[in-house]
């Protein structure tokens, strides 16, 4: 009788279920870093890191070219996105994730976290994978003020549905006075696209 009631309430008041959510750390295999590292070295990075750059400051100037890059700025965070568009493709668009996560320790950060977020939103499943760099503090003189370099660096590849979105590079300064003032962030963009 009891479960003639609950079937009742179920379905005059039926339960929402909360959205999906998940949060979890990952590696990078070796096999996939050898073949970063492999990538790099080809024309094919270099056009695409090349091309990229370029869009940008055709964007900074206001012209469109594509992939499409969007400017985000701010007082205390700067940075850009790239939407997924040709001649991107899924593979490339993960290289260029990790590349640009490769540079950041070429310049000095070291890598916090790298981590991987999905998410049910509006029945869609948004996929997040993330790297966030900080500039070195073990090796500072807190007697001084710390350098920041450019400030915290995260690069992030989102993907709706299994499908790539865009990639997104964002840096945040810090305004505390313990720190140094950031270096310029066109400075940034030069040093990230440097090959």
């Amino acid at each position: 009788m009891a479960s003639f009631i609950e079937d009742l309430f179920s379905k005059l008041f039926p339960k929402k279920s909360l959205p999906f959510s998940h949060k979890e750390n990952f590696n990078q295999t070796t096999a996939d870093s050898e073949e970063l590292e492999n990538w790099l070295k080809g024309d094919e990075a270099k056009d695409l890191l090349g091309m990229i750059s370029k869009n940008y400051h055709f964007k900074k100037s206001g012209i469109q070219a594509h992939p499409e890059i969007h400017i985000l700025n701010s007082p205390y965070a700067n940075g850009f996105a790239v939407s997924f568009e040709n001649p991107l493709t899924s593979k490339t668009f993960s290289q260029l994730f990790f590349a640009f996560g490769l540079r950041m320790l070429d310049l000095g950060y070291h890598r916090v976290s790298l981590d991987r977020k999905m998410e049910e939103i509006n029945e869609q499943v948004k996929t997040t994978e993330k790297q966030y760099f900080k500039p070195p503090l073990s090796s500072a003189d807190f007697s001084q003020k710390i350098d920041q370099l450019y400030g915290n660096v995260s690069i992030e590849k989102v993907s709706i549905n299994d499908k790539p979105s865009f990639l997104k590079v964002l840096v945040t300064v810090y305004s505390d006075h313990l720190y140094q003032k950031a270096k310029p962030f066109d400075e940034f963009i030069e040093a990230l696209f440097q090959h």
